[in-house]
């Protein structure tokens, strides 16, 4: 789970801006591929039963919602001030760090021996929901934001939250964080 790119910092002090880089989504748009080319050769040169196609068409439709998502994933950019972390693309989302309710970072390991995986952080205020993955550049500098802004607001964080910070260096602190 190595940073894809550093994030760009723009004009205003304190103020950067997150992207999910071309080179982080090919897997996705690959796996993507993967399940709807195959499903769509068959269907446009093999006559199919009822059955092994509605089978076939529901796996069609779900690495169709996969791919849909990955292009909303990668059309997305965040922009993380000293006040707010607002999201760009399909959806505009702001979280106020002043009203920062809730803050979770899973892993989600991709082998047993747990060494290959990515994180996922969870942000809600005020009933707005965010969720990034590690792919997304400058991932370390958003968690580091908002893990700040939980200390300031007494956030309860779970168990794993705080041992995922830890493996990202982010100690909990002089604060007493709650496990």
């Amino acid at each position: 789970m190595s940073p894809m790119a550093e994030a760009e910092v723009e004009g205003d002090v304190g103020t950067s801006r997150h992207i999910y880089p071309s080179s982080a989504m090919v897997g996705d748009y690959l796996r993507a591929a993967a399940g709807l080319v195959p499903t769509g050769v068959l269907f446009a040169t093999v006559p199919i039963s009822a059955v092994p196609g509605t089978i076939l068409g529901g796996f069609a439709a779900v690495f169709g919602v996969f791919a849909l998502r990955t292009v909303m994933r990668h059309g997305t950019s965040v922009e993380v001030t000293d006040n707010e972390l607002r999201t760009h693309g399909v959806s505009q989302r702001t979280i106020r760090w002043d009203e920062l309710d809730l803050m979770k970072l899973a892993y989600y390991s991709t082998r047993r021996d747990r060494r290959a995986g990515w994180m996922q952080l969870e942000l809600v205020a005020s009933g707005t929901k965010v969720s990034l993955d590690s792919r997304i550049a400058g991932f370390d500098q958003v968690v580091r934001r908002a893990a700040d802004a939980a200390a300031a607001r007494g956030i309860e964080l779970n168990e794993a939250t705080v041992a995922n910070l830890e493996s990202l260096g982010i100690r909990p602190g002089a604060l007493e964080w709650q496990r």
